[in-house]
């Protein structure tokens, strides 16, 4: 079995049964989407990038995308997906927009309500692709959103074409319906962190973890939390790791079976992959979109690991 088929979860399910009642190129692509996801290989990519109403995300820098992007695909950053005005509201980047201009933006990128959406990362970083990848599922549009496991490296590798040619794009009409369960904030973690049911994992390095280095000028991590840096996350070539593997080092930061995720790092970014890794195990997520800038902007309590840990 390949590796990338990953735990599908009832969603598979029930996009069935939707399937079984419709008929129809739209019907059957929406189930394919669902089989996929959310993570693809190259070479499934490659043999769905010309699919009707395929949309390709380029998650990188301008720079990178105008020299190279796989054909058709549209520029976007995790910033364009989040608040603009959440620094100057709230002294907090990265947070999730509002749902009307999020809609817009995304219209904007010629996503309609009968679209499916490839998502990769360039230039090396993944966590900003699953940043993304994360806004879509919260918008509404996990079950027909997937990423590119390597990103266009992965691609390039496996004999992909890419192009500088900026494709022309159609606006989108677009309904979302967000999934406010997926977030979480500062009281719900202090409520929950230590709760059985629910597994608080820390994405940043150890360091910060551990309190050795000092983040928003506040050292340690939440109590209760465990830490999965989220570079141990991905093996050779950026590709995420096995399934075993994965679940290896989610238990190692304290996750069980069945047990919610419930992701946090310095800004809601690295938790992404972190919550994404979950996902591909079946494991319900959710995400402190604040996270640690947060946690420290309240003066909320931190703790530090023991020494000689």
């Amino acid at each position: 079995m390949d590796r990338h088929k990953h735990t599908q979860g009832v969603a598979l399910g029930a996009a069935l049964l939707v399937t079984s009642l419709l008929s129809g190129p739209l019907a059957i692509r929406a189930q394919e989407m669902v089989r996929a996801g959310p993570l693809v290989s190259a070479e499934w990519a490659a043999s769905h990038v010309n699919d009707p109403g395929l949309v390709i995300l380029h998650v990188g820098s301008e720079e990178a995308y105008a020299a190279e992007h796989l054909p058709g695909a549209r520029l976007v950053s995790q910033m364009a997906v989040s608040d603009p005005d959440s620094r100057r509201d709230s002294g907090l980047v990265l947070e999730l927009p509002d749902p009307a201009a999020l809609e817009e933006t995304l219209e904007g990128l010629g996503i309609s309500d009968d679209s499916n959406i490839l998502v990769y990362a360039a230039g090396g970083r993944i966590t900003p692709a699953t940043r993304v990848v994360f806004t879509l599922d919260w918008a509404g549009l996990g079950d027909r959103t997937v990423l590119l496991d390597g990103g266009i490296e992965a691609w390039k590798a496996a004999g992909g074409a890419v192009t500088s040619e900026v494709p022309a794009v159609t606006g989108g009409r677009l309904t979302l319906n967000p999934r406010a369960e997926l977030v979480v904030d500062a009281e719900w973690v202090q409520r929950h962190a230590q709760e059985d049911g629910y597994a608080l994992v820390d994405g940043r390095m150890r360091a910060f973890f551990d309190g050795v280095r000092e983040d928003r000028e506040k050292a340690g991590h939440i109590r209760g939390a465990g830490s999965l840096p989220s570079e141990e996350l991905f093996g050779s070539a950026g590709r995420f790791k096995s399934e075993t593997d994965l679940r290896a080092v989610l238990e190692q930061a304290g996750v069980e079976a069945g047990d919610t995720v419930v992701a946090y790092c310095h800004i809601g970014q690295r938790a992404s992959a972190v919550a994404f890794a979950a996902r591909l195990l079946g494991h319900e997520v959710k995400l402190y979109d604040g996270s640690w800038q947060d946690w420290a902007a309240r003066d909320l309590p931190a703790v530090k690991a023991a020494p000689g840990r």
